[in-house]
């Protein structure tokens, strides 16, 4: 029997506090209570049972008195109580007592009442005894043309469960279902006889189908739902039978359900690998993402989307839907938002780019007018990356781009900036016939941006790729405007002393003449005081900075002021010219040290921004060619060399990436026809519905071929007592994302009854216990499993402790207890490699607060060997280049990007080096600093690493 057939039983909670009653005093309750007493008694039994009394005095108690009664929470109590009594002899003959069971359970099939009717039928599902079924089995056939549904369709699912177990106590089940589901007109009632009739015969099932497939799409989504898996099932079993469904699976495509409409897309996709089969399953998965409100539902389904995409055949299929996948932009969610612009960013072409970018800055003008939503500003940054990707694929619209993200440098967001002026940069240096609009509309820009580091980047383009004389002159004039009046020490101090004012002024009003009610006058007099408010005047941007004590922008503008001064003078003749150019720019540059010195600023000047100011006034003096050459060339090569290697580097990711999608096929490998494998070898596929199943309920299924023991148990088993203790215990940890199941095995030991044996667990850590295990009655040398499931809520390294207590039958003395070894949660269950830009690495480090800096302790003696077993101990992912750790230079540093499944980030550089002389067998030595945002995911990760780091890579 599969996970999805198991019958899923009646969960009891009992609470434990009270002591269990004798079983005299349960069988005067039974006997002379009213109504609410019996209930009471008769679920103390029914617990007492579960602990493993037998009770076997009770039994005809319950049927004289309990049995009779009409109530309805008895008649349900009675439901369990009979699931779970003893029902056999010890010789396993069926007790003489249940033949009174039976005959009650006879009349309440015959009940008037359908719940009653209904509740039985679903109880009888539950029997595992032939000889009890037997004389049920006239009154269960009636219930099928009972006037409620309720009771048809419990009826439907005994007679299922009889005929899979009992098949000789109704051997015509098919046929009488397949009449019934011909008449039927409920749909529930419909769902399960068509169901069984797939499990039972699936020929009547077809035929069934056949006689109404027209009609498929007025049925119930639940119905439409199992003749989806029918289908499937069946073309999976015989190929030759797609093209006589394929038109009903089409026909679900427009139904008014979700659900049926999801399966119906992904097994159209199964069974056919047609243009338009896959085309119309695509198109189906859009209009769910945009219709669909909940955003878990929108990420599965993009999900199955970017799954199409990446199977070679189908690409071009979606190239064709870009423009509606954008639709789903209009969703709110930024993951959704995320995951739909990476997939139409792998689908587009030269045919739909034009498009693309179109919508794209439509929703860039869009994000202008929302400033109320939290993730604007990251959405906006979204969309400007993936511009910068379009532009940099396709350069041809890369002129259509600029005028529009220009715009983002006047942003508060300095994100969003930052990213412009990254893909500014690299525009302007790969796409010549663009510098003129990139220059153009950065001046037009330049004295409107707010933030300091934009304003160093936008200086240091306009400095390295001004080459005309006009150009040069309107960026120096954009400086000079920026700049303000200089030199900026002395107009600073002339305002200052200009503006110094009494702070107050005493005037006295003018006395107004009043007249009184009595027609007198009198004068009155007040005496006012006038505080006058320093209007701070606004200034310029640059100014502002440098006031404001940011010297670094300082030292950017000097370099630029050396670049265009030297630019400047290779292209003028005229000796005045050229003095007076120079003497502007030393000018600038003198009056920007002066004022780091003055102590005007909030912060004076550092020693390092100085040193590269003086050191640009000293190429201005001296001009120097080798300057001249490092300040004009050699800045632009360094930059031309960075981005051709990051270009390489994205072409060889693409590369694997593609490697991996394509299906390599070698010349002499054997041609298979789907026509001529054996039916063995085509039902031995995955049956996608089973696997679905087993994921919804957390049977994740591991690839076994790669890794023979990862899908072992006994991998994950932790011993929990010793073997001489009289409770011997052990658990076996399955991780399921936010849950961790413990399946604790417990093993009487002794020769002994253990009456009330708990599993008494408690955590540490960011662990949470969902539910306290039901004790349990062991016999001797009995052993039983015990579940129990903790929530985990964050990154941390948990530990679960506790111990087992048990009575002994007869003793006197208190309970006995066995402590329980520690179980360690690994938190690498939970994390997972990722990637970020550097950029947003630089941040995350700025702003994470806690640090744990572990200090290396190894036996491997390489550095890639040390830097790789790191990576696989903590799966966290390199983002330094390949080509950077590359050499044999003694020393490597490396950063590292992991993410846990509830969000959290992880950071880690590694620095490690070989010391020299010292041999080639010496061990690496160094630190890796680990940054995280909580306290317990930066200490897990390094206890991570320390225990870790002296394995030997295998």
């Amino acid at each position: 029997m599969t996970a999805a057939e198991n019958i899923c039983y009646t969960l009891i909670n009992i609470p434990s506090e009270t002591e269990p009653p004798s079983e005299i005093t349960l069988k005067n309750d039974l006997e002379k209570g009213d109504v609410k007493t019996k209930t009471e008694a008769l679920k103390k039994v029914i617990v007492m049972i579960l602990n493993g009394d037998r009770l076997p005095g009770l039994l005809m108690t319950i049927i004289r008195f309990v049995l009779p009664l009409q109530d309805h929470t008895l008649k349900k109590l009675l439901l369990i109580f009979w699931e779970i009594v003893p029902k056999t002899t010890a010789d396993g003959k069926l007790l003489q007592e249940m033949i009174l069971v039976c005959d009650a359970y006879r009349k309440d099939l015959q009940h008037p009442n359908e719940f009653i009717r209904g509740s039985t039928l679903r109880f009888l599902c539950k029997l595992k005894e032939a000889e009890l079924l037997e004389p049920l089995m006239p009154a269960i056939r009636m219930c099928l043309e009972h006037r409620h549904s309720y009771v048809r369709r419990n009826a439907v699912l005994a007679i299922y469960t009889i005929y899979r177990n009992f098949e000789h106590l109704i051997p015509d089940a098919p046929e009488l279902i397949h009449d019934f589901l011909v008449n039927e007109k409920d749909s529930s009632c419909k769902r399960n006889a068509f169901m069984m009739l797939i499990h039972a015969d699936q020929d009547r099932a077809l035929d069934y189908l056949s006689t109404c497939i027209d009609q498929v799409h007025t049925f119930g989504d639940i119905l439409q739902l199992v003749i989806v898996e029918l289908i499937y099932k069946v073309c999976r079993a015989s190929p030759l039978e797609r093209a006589r469904f394929i038109r009903c699976i089409y026909n679900l495509l427009q139904s008014s359900s979700p659900a049926v409409r999801y399966e119906a897309a992904g097994t159209l996709i199964t069974l056919s690998s047609a243009p338009t089969a896959v085309k119309a399953a695509a198109q189906c998965y859009i209009e769910l993402i945009i219709k669909e409100s909940d955003n878990n539902v929108k990420l599965i389904v993009l999900d199955r989307l970017i799954d199409l995409k990446d199977h070679p055949n189908h690409e071009k299929i979606l190239q064709e839907l870009v423009m509606d996948i954008l639709r789903v932009l209009s969703t709110p969610d930024l993951e959704v938002r995320r995951k739909t612009l990476q997939l139409a960013l792998d689908l587009v072409s030269t045919r739909n780019v034009e498009e693309l970018v179109v919508v794209l800055k439509k929703e860039v003008i869009k994000t202008n007018n929302v400033t109320d939503h939290e993730d604007t500003d990251k959405y906006r940054q979204l969309l400007v990356r993936t511009l910068h990707s379009c532009s940099v694929s396709f350069p041809d619209i890369a002129a259509n781009i600029i005028p529009v993200l220009m715009e983002f440098l006047r942003d508060s967001n300095e994100a969003a900036a930052a990213d412009v002026l990254v893909f500014v940069r690299e525009a302007i240096q790969r796409f010549d016939h663009l510098r003129p609009l990139v220059i153009e509309t950065l001046l037009e820009v330049f004295h409107s941006i707010k933030a300091v580091k934009i304003q160093r980047g936008a200086l240091w383009i306009l400095g390295e790729y001004c080459s005309s004389q006009e150009d040069i002159q309107s960026v120096m004039t954009e400086i000079r405007r920026s700049l303000g009046e200089i030199p900026i020490v002395e107009t600073e101090l002339k305002k200052a002393a200009g503006e110094s004012k009494p702070e107050e002024e005493i005037t006295l009003s003018p006395a107004p003449k009043l007249v009184t009610e009595m027609g007198t006058y009198v004068t009155q007099s007040a005496l006012s005081s006038a505080h006058i408010v320093k209007k701070e005047e606004e200034r310029p941007p640059l100014r502002a900075f440098l006031l404001e004590g940011d010297f670094f922008v300082g030292a950017s503008l000097a370099t630029t002021l050396t670049k265009l001064a030297l630019r400047y003078i290779s292209l003028v003749d005229s000796d005045h010219k050229k003095n007076v150019f120079l003497a502007e720019a030393m000018l600038m540059m003198s009056s920007v040290l002066h004022l780091g010195r003055s102590g005007l600023p909030k912060k004076a000047i550092s020693e390092d921004d100085m040193d590269r100011i003086s050191i640009c006034l000293k190429v201005l003096s001296e001009l120097l060619p080798f300057l001249t050459d490092i300040f004009n060339t050699e800045c632009r090569n360094s930059l031309s060399q960075m981005l051709t290697a990051r270009q390489e580097e994205e072409k060889r990711s693409q590369k694997k990436n593609l490697e991996k999608r394509n299906v390599s096929v070698q010349a002499d490998d054997p041609v298979s026809f789907d026509q001529l494998v054996a039916r063995s070898d085509n039902i031995s596929k995955e049956d996608l519905f089973q696997q679905s199943l087993l994921a919804a309920v957390g049977h994740v299924q591991k690839n076994e071929a790669a890794d023979p023991m990862a899908s072992s148990k006994l991998n994950k088993v932790t011993q929990l007592t010793g073997f001489s203790d009289p409770v011997y215990a052990e658990a076996y940890i399955h991780v399921n994302q936010y849950d961790i199941v413990l399946d604790v095995l417990i093993v009487n030991q002794t020769a002994d009854t253990l009456q009330n044996c708990t599993l008494e667990l408690a955590t540490l850590g960011d662990l949470k216990l969902v539910e306290k295990p039901t004790p349990l009655t062991l016999a001797p040398y009995d052993f039983a499993n015990i579940k129990a499931n903790v929530k985990v809520a964050s990154t941390e390294n948990g530990i679960i402790f506790g111990n087992i207590v048990y009575d002994v039958t007869g003793a006197a003395s208190d309970r006995n207890c066995v402590v329980l070894n520690d179980i360690h949660i690994d938190i690498m269950d939970y994390i997972q490699p990722a990637s970020c830009s550097d950029a947003e690495f630089r941040q995350m480090w700025a702003e994470f607060e806690w640090e744990n800096k572990v200090t290396v302790n190894t036996n491997i003696s390489d550095l890639m060997e040390y830097l790789k077993h790191v990576l696989k101990s903590t799966n966290m992912k390199s983002l330094t280049p390949e080509k950077a750790l590359f050499g044999d230079c003694g020393f490597m540093a490396a950063n590292l990007y992991a993410r846990s499944i509830f969000g959290e980030d992880a950071l880690a550089n590694v620095s490690i080096e070989k010391p020299v002389g010292q041999g080639p067998d010496i061990s690496v030595s160094g630190h890796i600093r680990i940054r995280a945002k909580s306290q317990g995911m930066a200490l897990s990760m390094g206890d991570k690493i320390n225990m870790s780091q002296k394995k030997v890579a295998a």
